[in-house]
């Protein structure tokens, strides 16, 4: 809500049925409570009352964050006039008392066709103070750039007579996280024997926890024992729970692999090195 100056109002008032929840005043004489206030500031203040303190952790606490709503009761539109300042208060040592000076107009309030004051010179009033409850769940995630022996690398001996499905290498460690390659001789399905398939998993030791994403960068080569012409993948994925592994079902085609990238010894050379992985902090479990 804008003022006429340009400045941008925190002030919110609109009506609302619901009456007030943290506290209500009842004043069953308003022109006695006139009367007899003037020997107390001209004010009256109301018994101590206690709002949301399931949120409050300890009486030790320095502030304590609220927002406030006041409320007027309108007999006659049986609804409650509210006003709050939407920006939070900070409660502490130095500002123990929040409120509004201008709710109503005296002279609209005191008027007895608009409804405040009714019957017998009642009128009520109320707040809603709405503290709320301490930041406890949360997660901080980071992407590490700079990476402690990013580069890990495999020799498959004797390639051409492995006879199992899957072979998986030993554990390594990179960014602060447990890996392993996963190499398939004649490809992850069963049905084609055509293809070398490589994939890089999480140990089983450091599997995604639920809900958990972890993201790498990194590339994944066969290399080529003869000069440069490595063969190479660019991998940028997100790991999740129900998928512990990315990789290449048709990563180099077996034809190729015998002719170019097995060593004289029938060796195969695979490698890993990662650029980037990903590392989230969550808050602890309550």
């Amino acid at each position: 809500m804008s003022t006429g100056s340009g400045v941008v109002s925190t002030i919110v008032k609109k009506w609302r049925e619901h009456p007030p929840s943290s506290y209500c005043l009842k004043v069953d004489n308003f022109k006695q409570l006139e009367k007899f206030t003037t020997s107390s500031d001209d004010k009256y203040q109301s018994r101590l009352f206690s709002a949301d303190s399931k949120s409050l952790k300890s009486e030790q606490q320095c502030e304590v964050f609220a927002e406030l709503i006041f409320f007027v009761y309108n007999k006659k539109e049986n609804k409650y006039f509210t006003v709050q300042d939407v920006e939070v208060k900070r409660f502490n040592a130095l500002k123990t008392v929040w409120g509004l000076r201008q709710v109503l107009p005296f002279d609209s309030f005191n008027n007895r066709v608009n409804g405040y004051v009714f019957e017998e010179d009642q009128c009520e009033f109320g707040v809603d103070v709405v503290v709320p409850s301490p930041l406890t769940n949360w997660e901080i995630l980071s992407f590490n750039e700079q990476l402690q022996k990013p580069k890990f690398s495999w020799t498959v001996k004797k390639f051409s007579q492995l006879k199992e499905h899957e072979y998986t290498s030993k554990k390594f460690s990179v960014g602060e996280r447990n890996w392993v390659l996963k190499l398939y001789p004649k490809g992850n399905s069963r049905e084609d024997d055509k293809w070398l398939s490589v994939f890089l998993h999480s140990a089983d030791s450091d599997a995604p926890k639920a809900d958990e994403k972890i993201f790498v960068q990194a590339k994944l080569r066969v290399l080529d024992p003869h000069g440069s012409n490595h063969k190479a993948y660019q991998m940028d994925t997100w790991h999740i729970e129900k998928n512990m592994g990315w990789g290449w079902d048709e990563f180099l085609s077996l034809d190729e692999l015998r002719k170019a990238y097995l060593d004289k010894e029938d060796a195969l050379n695979v490698e890993a090195e990662f650029e980037v992985v990903s590392a989230t902090k969550y808050s602890p479990i309550i």
